[in-house]
C-alpha cells in the first residue's frame, strides 16, 4: 500500500487523523468521527513495510528499544505530519495527525479575540490545555505567529516532536526537538535560560522538572506557553500544584499566583454546517482575584470568578458553548453534551 497515497487521500478529505493497523483498513478521523476507508485490510507485512520506509536507522532503532516513538514527517508536497508508532496486540500500527501547513490566525480558527491581548504580556505563564486532539497546539501557534509579527523578540520552542513551522518575521524563532536536539523538555529550558529568550514555548508539560522549570523562567521575566492534558481552568492550576510535593505546595502555590497570567481551556465540536470542527473555550485570566484564590488554596472558587469577570475577558465553558449556540456554529445538543450547566444552554 502506497503511504503518500494515503497522506494526499487524508488531506484531500480534510481528515485530522489517519490510522494504520495490523486487521484493520486505513481509518480517517473526519470531522471528530473514524470513517474506515474503502481499501484493504492491512497485514503484518504491510504494516510493517510502511513502518520500515518513513523511520530513519536511528528510528528504527529507538523504536525497537523504546516499541513507540513519536516523531514529526514531511511527505513531500503532500503535508506534514505528526506521527506515532507503537505496537499493539495485533502487531504495529500508527497514528498520523495532520499539521496545517499554513498557521491560522485567531480570527480563521474563531477563537475569542480577547485572546489576541495575551501577545501583550512580556512576562508569566500561558496554557492552553484539554483532552488530545483538541487543538492545543494550534491555539499556541496562532498565538506566536502573532507576536512573531507584531514583537521583536527571540523565540525558543521545545517540542516532542515539531509540529508547526515558524518561519522569522519580526522575530527570531529557534525551534528544538527532543530526542534529536535537545535531550528532555526539563534540560531544554534550563538551557533556554541561558540563550536570551523573551518566549518559550514548550510542547507539553509532563513531569515535576519540566512544571518547575516553566514556573521558574515564567517568574524570571520571560513569557512561557506551554499545554496542558486538563479539562478545565481550575483542574488546571490543581494539576500544577499537586505534582510537588506536599511541603513545596504552599511555595508553589505563591510562585503560580504570581505568574499565571491566562489559561485557555478548549474542546473542539462539530460545526452547524458540517464544515470540520470549532473550539469551544474557557478562559480564566491572572487577575488579583485569580491570583488570591491561587495563593490561598482556594482553587474551588475559581469558576466564580470567571463566571462574573467578562469584563475582564473571561468566561467559562458553559459560557463558551452558550456563545457559540446564539452565533449558531454548533448546535444546541452538542453543546448540552458538554455542558455542566445545561439550564444555561436552553435559556
Amino acid at each position: 500500500m502506497d503511504i503518500n497515497k494515503l497522506f494526499a487521500l487524508t488531506k484531500e478529505k480534510f481528515a485530522s487523523d489517519l490510522h494504520l493497523g495490523v486487521g484493520e483498513p486505513p481509518v480517517l478521523r473526519i470531522n471528530g468521527k473514524l470513517e474506515k476507508m474503502d481499501l484493504p485490510i492491512l497485514t503484518v507485512e504491510e504494516v510493517k513495510n510502511i513502518i520500515n520506509s518513513i523511520l530513519t536507522n536511528n528510528q528504527k532503532t529507538r523504536y525497537e528499544e523504546d516499541w513507540e516513538l513519536d516523531f514529526s514527517l514531511e511527505a513531500k508536497n503532500i503535508a506534514r505530519f505528526r506521527v506515532n508508532v507503537y505496537k499493539q496486540r495485533k502487531g504495529d500500527a500508527l497514528a498520523f495527525r495532520l499539521i496545517p501547513a499554513v498557521i491560522k490566525s485567531i480570527e480563521d480558527l474563531e477563537l475569542p479575540l480577547q485572546i489576541k491581548e495575551f501577545v501583550n504580556y512580556q512576562r508569566g505563564l500561558i496554557l492552553a490545555t484539554g483532552p488530545t486532539g483538541s487543538g492545543k497546539s494550534t491555539t499556541l501557534a496562532a498565538i506566536m505567529d502573532l507576536i512573531n509579527k507584531e514583537r521583536h523578540d527571540h523565540i525558543i520552542t521545545i517540542e516532542d516532536p515539531i509540529e508547526f513551522i515558524h518561519e522569522n518575521k519580526n522575530c527570531i524563532i529557534n525551534q528544538r526537538e527532543v530526542g534529536y536536539h535537545t535531550k528532555s523538555f526539563a534540560n531544554a529550558l534550563r538551557s533556554a535560560l541561558r540563550e536570551d529568550p523573551d518566549v518559550i514555548l514548550v510542547g507539553e508539560l509532563r513531569d515535576l522538572a519540566t512544571i518547575s522549570m516553566a514556573i521558574t523562567a515564567a517568574e524570571t521575566g520571560h513569557v512561557v506557553m506551554a499545554t496542558l492534558h486538563t479539562n478545565d481552568c481550575a483542574t488546571t492550576v490543581d494539576r500544577l500544584i499537586d505534582v510537588f510535593p506536599p511541603e513545596q505546595q504552599r511555595q508553589v502555590r505563591v510562585q503560580l499566583a504570581a505568574s499565571l497570567k491566562a489559561v485557555i481551556a478548549q474542546s473542539l465540536i462539530p460545526r452547524i454546517d458540517k464544515k470540520g470542527l470549532i473550539a469551544a473555550t474557557e478562559i480564566m485570566v491572572g487577575t488579583t482575584a485569580i491570583s488570591s484564590l491561587i495563593r490561598e488554596g482556594k482553587t474551588h472558587q475559581i469558576p466564580s470568578i470567571i463566571q462574573t469577570s467578562a469584563k475582564d475577558g473571561m468566561q467559562t465553558m458553559d459560557q463558551g458553548l452558550k456563545k457559540l449556540v446564539i452565533d449558531k456554529k454548533i448546535d444546541k445538543s452538542e453543546a448540552v453534551k458538554r455542558s455542566l450547566n445545561k439550564e444555561l444552554i436552553y435559556k
